[in-house]
């Protein structure tokens, strides 16, 4: 048996992946067990947690990889710095003391960390392991390959093929011209926090208005960026700040389009959602230029998609309606963390040369539940240890039944169940979820319960089988990568006076008979559930599609705003106690908050503290 291990670390969402003769055997981020959210720092809770999953120690890997070449990064930073000098000291200034202290030393951080392990330590290039990351799980025998991301070391896109256990890269598009930079660059301007509040401005940009979105898109394309034919694209960098200084944008691109950025947390305008929807427009553009290139020049029939840029689902149900390829598969983990699994299955089937064999029905992600879980026996111990209220069930199917009670009962449900999530999307091992029908779960979800900006949309979850009742999905989709729209036939008519709303205003118009998931466009980020990836979901999905004749429900991420996704049944049911979430279910225990120590006379706050869960 061969273990080999991947890492990725020091720039931001650092995590770890264990792969066995090629099986994907655990992977994890290390923000999980930190609660650090996007925790760039060595991941060593990630390590430890996929070795004691295996069952094995330090000394018994084969390979450690390492997602990039930090070496190869290092001169592009010099290059860049020495390119724009005297200007952009002070970013210099800070970054050399982090590079020379730490990221020139990968080698020297892993052998310090895994201090029993005497191995190969091997460096993969950025790129390739976003590539080999949704390759190699695919369902595919050969593909074509489009990864595309902020900047790996001076890759921001690349284009290639995959075919049996290789792949291979052709076609690179070099920093500074970036298109998740570009979209990072409006993040910024917009408001919100670069590298994580991207998702924000892709929910945000259906509110803009059709006509000045646009105009600013245009301004985009005749001041900023030369978009060809091929998909291929260069900036104006008179524009943008990132190559010299600490922000994005620089005063060129304010006076552009008409004022400095919006300052965070202050309140949302029309111009900031036109903006939203323009830079989509343009982003879109460029995905589907490409991806029609690359289906030209390659051939192939199916595509493999990676990068942070492949978490844009809005550009990916653009290609996919487009019906540019016949096939898809977008790595579930896109962004950094996925390229720890990447750099793993690089080694095993690419520099090993090991054979490969895929299952034309199913990937090879394991629902990307890849993370930890925990026995009943743990949970009880736990939830036991801070005395909880619980009522504990002797089957799954019980548990189920109860839960699917009290969604009936427009409940907000934390629902924890078998291994957590690889990646950014929680796809029902670590989700809340709600029922898809009601009015105000949206509204209730996003201000009681995520603490979030209320324009924000929730995606639905769909039985597999029943995704076409719903939406305009043509294959399923079981990693929430893709978007659908309702279908016509669950739309709700509009009033001519709800027809003329703008921007916000038509948050609270309800569109259609699962109002909680639709988004103002009519859109959906959608995730398919079927019994082979996740069983426990699925079978509660049936449970309610009896009793209410809905196969729908909202799931979102079981978080608040700011933190990660919970791992532990601590984090899980601190969050629960944090919010004002109704029922809780862990394994096969569920706890409704109104039984939560409000007889004691102590307070929540006591409470939680006492336990140290504040």
């Amino acid at each position: 048996m061969t273990y080999i291990l991947g890492i990725s670390a020091f720039y931001h969402d650092s995590g770890a992946a264990l792969v066995k003769d090629g099986e994907i055997i655990a992977a994890a981020q290390e923000e999980r067990f930190t609660r650090k959210k996007q925790d760039e720092r060595f991941p060593i809770n990630a390590i430890n947690y996929c070795l004691e999953e295996a069952g094995i120690s330090q000394s018994q890997l084969d390979a450690v990889g390492f997602y990039d070449k930090p070496l190869v990064k290092f001169h592009r930073l010099l290059e860049t710095y020495f390119a724009f000098a005297p200007l952009g000291f002070r970013s210099f200034s800070l970054a050399m003391p982090l590079w020379l202290k730490t990221k020139m030393g990968i080698r020297r951080e892993i052998r310090k960390n895994l201090p029993s392990y005497g191995g190969p330590i091997l460096f993969n290039d950025h790129h390739e392991s976003h590539a080999a990351s949704a390759f190699f799980p695919s369902p595919f025998s050969q593909a074509a390959i489009l990864t595309i991301d902020g900047v790996g070391e001076w890759t921001t896109t690349s284009m290639g093929t995959g075919k049996g256990n290789k792949i291979e890269l052709s076609h690179h598009i070099r920093f500074p011209h970036s298109l998740g930079l570009l979209y990072s660059a409006f993040t910024y301007y917009t408001g919100f926090k670069v590298n994580s509040g991207e998702y924000k401005v892709m929910g945000l940009a259906p509110y803009g208005d059709p006509a000045n979105s646009k105009k600013y898109a245009q301004l985009i394309y005749d001041n900023i960026m030369d978009l060809k034919e091929d998909g291929s694209f260069r900036f104006n960098l008179d524009y943008f700040n990132y190559c010299q200084g600490l922000t994005m944008t620089s005063d060129r691109f304010h006076k552009l389009f008409g004022s400095p950025p919006r300052k965070p947390e202050t309140d949302l305008q029309q111009r900031e959602m036109d903006l939203a929807a323009a830079v989509q427009i343009v982003v879109e553009e460029a995905m589907l230029r490409l991806a029609r290139h690359l289906r030209k020049t390659t051939g192939e029939k199916n595509l493999c998609m990676a990068g942070g840029v492949a978490l844009n689902c809005v550009g990916n149900g653009k290609i996919i309606k487009e019906g540019i390829f016949d096939k898809y598969f977008i790595q579930p983990a896109a962004g950094d963390a996925g390229g720890a699994l990447g750099t793993a299955l690089f080694f095993w089937y690419q520099f090993l040369d090991n054979s490969r064999t895929v299952d034309e029905v199913h990937d090879l992600q394991k629902g990307s539940l890849l993370g930890p879980s925990f026995t009943d026996k743990e949970i009880q111990r736990f939830l036991d240890s801070v005395e909880a209220d619980y009522q504990s069930f002797e089957t799954k199917e019980e548990a189920l039944d109860e839960v699917a009670k009290h969604l009936m009962n427009e409940k907000v449900i934390g629902f924890f169940q078998g291994r957590m999530e690889f990646g950014p999307r929680a796809l029902g091992a670590r989700s809340i979820i709600g029922d898809a029908r009601s009015t105000e779960m949206q509204k209730v979800m996003n201000l009681k319960i995520k603490y979030r900006e209320s324009f924000r949309p929730f995606a639905p979850i769909v039985m597999e089988e029943h995704a076409r009742e719903y939406f305009d999905l043509e294959d399923p989709s079981p990693y929430m990568l893709r978007v659908g729209n309702v279908v016509e036939s669950r739309r709700t008519k509009l009033t001519p006076e709800q027809e003329k709303l703008w921007g916000i205003e038509k948050l609270n118009v309800i569109r259609s008979d699962i109002p909680s998931v639709t988004h103002v466009d009519y859109s959906a980020r959608v995730q398919t559930v079927d019994s082979k990836r996740n069983p426990p979901l699925h079978r509660l999905m049936e449970k309610f599609h009896e009793k209410t004749g809905c196969a729908t429900l909202v799931n979102t991420s079981f978080n608040v705003r700011g933190e990660p996704i919970v791992c532990t049944p601590r984090d899980a049911y601190r969050c629960f106690m944090n919010t004002e979430m109704d029922v809780l279910i862990l394994e096969n225990q569920v706890l409704l908050k109104e039984n939560q120590k409000a007889q004691t006379g102590e307070s929540k706050k006591e409470y939680l503290a006492r336990f140290e869960l504040d």
